[in-house]
């Protein structure tokens, strides 16, 4: 139609609140198409003529690319891509963009206090509170971190903010990460079989690709150091969690600290949910008021940058 608006599609609502995207888009003379029943149902009217769509975690390959074959740009709500087909985006004529840097320092964040309540054990204490009891009735011991070496898997934007606020605390840490050659932070670069053999605490920074998935498998997890811990802030695929609540069972890992599990939510009965050394929060790690204020706003940003009509 002659003088329409160039169309973007919202292809899904999840937590994030589509409204501020949708007035900025507006503002700039798009049309806002959202699919509230997803990409299954019928598309309403004029979808199909999205220039631009902005994603959530459900996949978006080439079946759903062919849903809108005018697309030029793809924009996720997340950090990462892997929920799309870049490839076959590409093979479109379409970009894919990612929300680099929109959550680091919460991530970050997220993973050293993930780390430092498991050391510190946190999670005995508030049993033992919980339970009626106090100091003398606690059956752990915490280590000195202090003492303790720090690994981090993937060395991007986030294992560097991690790096940067947990380097006085650890006597360590170590990084592995075929893409960066230069160390910061006093972190030490190494490979990753070194990096299992020396640390006490692991924690993952990877995005989910067909290389990292499954990465920490039983195999995997028999050659870390015994009693470590392992932290997953990045993508619950990276990591086995049968193998993982095994290594629990048998002392292997002394805790796993993960705020992404492979199957979210976890099922009621997923053992990892209530183990003792286990602590699980809730996909959290990006919040706080104003990273939420940049996911629900970015990807729309984004798409005002490159394509506005004005």
């Amino acid at each position: 139609m002659s003088g329409a608006r160039p169309v973007v599609v919202i292809t899904e609502v999840g937590d994030l609140d589509p409204r501020p995207g949708i007035e900025l888009l507006e503002g700039n003379g798009f049309e806002v198409v959202v699919l509230t029943e997803g990409m299954s149902a019928p598309l309403p009217a004029r979808a199909a003529e999205a220039i631009a769509a902005i994603v959530g975690f459900a996949p978006f390959g080439a079946a759903e690319l062919d849903l809108f074959p005018s697309l030029q740009l793809v924009c996720t709500t997340s950090t990462g891509v892997d929920m799309v087909d870049v490839a076959a985006a590409a093979e479109r004529g379409a970009t894919v963009v990612g929300l680099g840097g929109v959550a680091t320092q919460e991530v970050a964040l997220h993973a050293l206090t993930l780390m430092l309540a498991a050391l510190r054990e946190v999670p005995a204490g508030r049993r033992v509170v919980r339970d009626g009891g106090w100091t003398i009735d606690l059956d752990v011991t915490p280590r000195p971190v202090g003492e303790l070496v720090l690994g981090l898997v993937g060395f991007g934007r986030i294992a560097r903010e991690t790096a940067r606020i947990a380097r006085p605390l650890f006597a360590r840490i170590l990084a592995t990460d075929p893409f960066v050659t230069e160390p910061e932070h006093g972190v030490e670069l190494v490979d990753l079989a070194a990096l299992l053999a020396e640390c006490d605490v692991v924690s993952l920074h990877l995005p989910a690709d067909d290389e990292s998935r499954g990465l920490f498998s039983t195999d995997r997890i028999a050659t870390m150091r015994d009693g470590a811990l392992l932290v997953n802030v990045s993508r619950g695929e990276l990591v086995d969690s049968a193998a993982v609540l095994a290594a629990l069972e048998s002392g292997k890992l002394s805790g796993y600290a993960a705020d992404v599990l492979d199957s979210e939510p976890p099922a009621v009965d997923d053992a990892l949910r209530d183990h003792p050394r286990a602590i699980i929060t809730p996909h959290m790690a990006f919040l706080s008021t104003a990273s939420l204020s940049r996911y629900e706003l970015n990807p729309a940003r984004a798409i005002v940058e490159r394509l506005s009509p004005a």
